[in-house]
């Protein structure tokens, strides 16, 4: 691939206080490469933007735009829930790619997002040997959840890991100055659908014996309702409150779900929900204590003004190195972060194979949970310390974070056809 191509850039599922700078470093990288890289085209709504040609020229993007783009939450160019199917089950949506790919010269093609995301980018790498479309993919990784295999750490997890922290010994602060007369027990649930990294960070809040949250919650141990209902009367009794953060995947001994709301998401996810009232009601019908209870949900994974400046650091990285080893020749590989030490924090970037990442997850190790299952151990905080490391706020006007207004404007179609989905 000697010759300038386009690029294609796009983000995928749910996003982050911190995804806008992965795309800012891809862009940017992109620019200092005009050898290899031509046009960055972002996809409106992720994939669906190739599959409906709707793109988004970047070079419309100015260098103090991108530097807005790096301290604005949510996806800029608008994400999306579409898994590829394989190719044997649905040939014309990857030949509806390389026909929309090959209109606008696409050559490079950037995935920003989680493990189902990486199975598509995965695809999209076999263009070549299985279509005859030559083409380098790379993912740039994202998830809150901090649940991809092979890479140290997750973009998006150090600032959802901050505000869960923060927010939790916040609130712990409220409940113990009104407990005496008043409310003597609140949940926060997190997300967090299969590994409890969420509900993990919370444990940093509590610095010292009786600091909340006095319990937390992981998918990866079975709830027991007695046992719960003991060790929160236990630390009523003692401490006088109790704070909790609850996992929204936590799950029964027969392993199904605590709280599933029904149906499923595009990816084949069962929805999740109501973990924080049930919870709630089971604590008034069994010990009759007072309560509150809120669900963090869009809030925490939009909290752009609570980011973690390490999380910021690494995420604007990731997008940057996956332009550079793709104009180095790699493809079908996803970026990592390789931890090099934990105090002082020392990182760097890698790459893994997707084979290895694709629809795979990685659970929290028991050895970061403690023996009774209800907190994290000394292991955990030396791994999750660093990555809420440092603020990164986004400049203020008017008393409120002052974010980058994108109007994104699509490019005219060049293929000819509208795509209507199989």
């Amino acid at each position: 691939m000697a010759e300038q191509r386009n690029a294609f850039y796009a983000q995928s599922g749910g996003v982050t206080a911190v995804i806008n700078a992965s795309a800012a470093g891809v862009i940017e990288a992109a620019r200092e490469h005009p050898e290899a890289i031509g046009t960055v085209y972002a996809g409106a709504n992720g994939i669906l933007g190739a599959l409906h040609e709707e793109l988004i020229d970047t070079s419309t993007l100015s260098a103090d735009d991108l530097q807005a783009l790096k301290r604005t939450p949510a996806g800029a160019f608008g994400s999306c829930r579409h898994k590829l199917k394989g190719f044997d089950r649905n040939l014309a949506e990857y030949e509806r790619l390389i026909e929309v790919f090959k209109a606008f010269d696409i050559g490079y093609f950037f995935y920003n997002g989680g493990g189902d995301s990486a199975d598509t980018c995965d695809k999209i790498s076999q263009l070549g040997e299985r279509m005859g479309y030559p083409i380098r993919a790379v993912h740039v990784p994202k998830t809150m959840d901090n649940d991809l295999p092979e890479t140290d750490c997750c973009p998006g997890f150090g600032s959802v890991a901050k505000y869960t922290a923060v927010s939790i010994a916040e609130a712990s602060l409220d409940i113990a100055s009104m407990a005496r007369s008043s409310t003597k027990v609140f949940i926060l649930e997190v997300m967090g659908r299969h590994a409890g990294w969420t509900a993990a960070a919370g444990g940093l809040a509590a610095r010292e014996a009786d600091d909340g949250p006095q319990i937390l919650l992981f998918p990866e141990v079975a709830f027991d309702p007695e046992r719960f209902l003991a060790k929160v009367r236990e630390t009523v009794e003692r401490v006088g409150w109790c704070t909790i953060v609850a996992s929204e995947g936590i799950t029964n001994p027969d392993g199904s779900l605590f709280a599933e709301a029904g149906g499923t998401d595009a990816f084949g996810h069962k929805q999740l929900g109501g973990v924080a009232p049930r919870l709630a009601d089971m604590i008034k019908a069994e010990l009759g204590y007072k309560h509150h209870h809120a669900v963090a949900d869009y809030l925490m994974r939009a909290a752009r003004h609570i980011a973690s400046a390490t999380d910021l650091e690494q995420s604007y990285a990731v997008g940057r190195a996956a332009v550079e080893k793709a104009v180095a020749g790699r493809s079908g590989i996803m970026v990592t972060i390789d931890r090099e030490s934990d105090s002082p924090y020392r990182w760097s970037i890698g790459e893994a194979s997707l084979e290895a990442v694709a629809n795979n997850e990685r659970m929290m190790p028991r050895e970061f949970i403690s023996e009774d299952g209800f907190h994290i151990t000394e292991a955990a905080r030396r791994y999750l310390q660093p990555l809420i490391a440092g603020e990164a706020y986004p400049a203020y006007r008017d008393g409120l974070p002052d974010y980058f207004r994108f109007k994104p404007q699509l490019v005219a179609p060049r293929t000819g056809r509208r795509y209507e989905a199989a």
